[in-house]
């Protein structure tokens, strides 16, 4: 352990506003070694649990004069956004502990060509790609190809660049979103077009400490808007933790840890791009085995929702020994039991909506569940008002996905505000 990180009375600082920091701030609240919690910018679920910041997770070097000026002791940076801008690299340079890749180690989330070219580098498996930024040569392309196929925004997109085009004209469609709209900036410069892989999803972490990887978790999330899987493809309607045992086992988590999540930190470090923080592969288990559809550099939303609350280690201790190279001595204890999260969003969320509704309710969810803030501010008179697309996640575990969905279902319906809306399928086995 780091001689400046021994004892109790850390000061801590997440930075983020969503509901993964809610849940971020919330499990390390529980560490009997945190002295100061602080959160920048937060939200009014994070503002029960620590000090709110004003400060964007965004503003890089706002946050690291914060952090420098108020002596923090850990940093711990939850979305991809300030990772992709090199707030963990500033505060390094800067001689701060920070939980959280580099900018060059988050290329594998935020520049989704580095990743697809690192995976077909290392034989790690993967749908092919052509990568465009050339909106006439992605065209011709397309007339190549047969569908369904899928388009990526080469950079960030907030979760929403990712079009399944079943058809030519989709995939057109998708193009232009890109490319000629430019609806994701420069993140759309450049496209992947992409193999179309079928099969279940599942959502797999580990925490890295540069060489070693720890044990796994995994989860399932819901990502288009609509029951069924029907609708617009959102940042996440909700997940559950443990995926099924057809879809988790100690057959499927072995062959994924030696052929993508090891080979992966491998490549990484030949690369010169060490990675330390939480590696995030989104995989889909086709009939050729596990494949990758895309790495992130973070805790996922809403998975972390529904991961973290069955973790049993202290977050602060594990957080701090990925940091000084120690996750091979973290021996990790899961709660077995299933954790389902629906997510609450503002009516119109992905596209147009609405902000500024009361919400109410939140104090008769029953003491078992969990209640995750994302899009929430907190008025002046102390009202909780929505201020987002993703409002809340309500979370419950139970001795089965069956009792967990029941469970949290009753009390999302005791929860409300104006237009309000949420998946009803969450969880829900055929």
């Amino acid at each position: 352990m780091h001689p400046s990180l021994e004892g109790n009375e850390l000061k801590v600082l997440v930075v983020g506003n969503g509901a993964r920091e809610h849940t971020l701030c919330w499990k390390l609240a529980q560490s009997p070694r945190i002295g100061k919690l602080l959160i920048a910018p937060g939200n009014a679920g994070t503002d029960m649990l620590g000090t709110n910041v004003e400060i964007n997770a965004d503003d890089v070097q706002n946050i690291v004069n914060f952090v420098i000026d108020h002596e923090i002791d850990f940093t711990v940076i939850g979305p991809e956004v300030p990772l992709a801008l090199g707030l963990a690299d500033m505060l390094l340079d800067n001689q701060r502990a920070v939980f959280g890749p580099t900018m060059a180690a988050a290329q594998i989330e935020s520049k989704k060509s580095f990743a697809k070219e690192m995976m077909s580098s290392n034989d790690i498996p993967t749908g092919k790609a052509e990568i465009f930024s050339d909106y006439n040569a992605a065209l011709r392309h397309l007339e190549r190809i047969t569908v369904p196929i899928v388009i990526k925004a080469d950079g960030l997109a907030a979760g929403k660049g990712v079009q399944v085009a079943h058809t030519r004209r989709e995939a057109i469609s998708a193009l232009q979103t890109c490319m000629v709209k430019r609806e994701f900036g420069t993140s759309g410069e450049t496209v992947l077009i992409e193999e179309y892989l079928s099969g279940p999803e599942i959502s797999v972490f580990a925490f890295v400490d540069g060489q070693d990887i720890s044990s796994m978790v995994a989860a399932c999330d819901y990502k288009l808007s609509g029951d069924g899987d029907t609708g617009s493809n959102t940042g996440g309607m909700g997940a559950y933790s443990p995926p099924i045992h057809d879809l988790w086992n100690s057959k499927i988590e072995t062959l994924i840890r030696d052929s993508i999540m090891e080979p992966t930190v491998r490549a990484l470090v030949q690369n010169g791009t060490p990675y330390t923080g939480i590696l995030y592969a989104g995989l889909m288990l086709t009939t050729e085995g596990p494949k990758v559809i895309e790495f992130n550099c973070r805790l996922g939303d809403p998975e972390a929702q529904v991961v973290l609350p069955r973790l049993k280690n202290d977050l602060l201790d594990v957080m701090i020994s990925t940091v000084f190279g120690e996750i091979g001595s973290v021996k990790f204890e899961w709660d077995k039991r299933t954790c389902v999260g629906v997510v609450i969003t503002s009516g119109g969320y992905p596209e147009n909506y609405k902000t500024g509704y009361p919400i109410s309710g939140l104090d008769s969810v029953d003491t078992d569940t969990m209640v995750f803030h994302a899009g929430t501010n907190l008025s002046k008179n102390g009202v909780v008002t929505t201020s987002g697309g993703r409002v809340l996640t309500v979370v419950t575990s139970g001795e089965d996905i069956y009792r967990a969905r029941t469970k949290t279902y009753s009390n999302v319906k005791k929860l409300k505000f104006i237009d309000s809306y949420n998946r009803t399928d969450i969880g829900l086995i055929p």
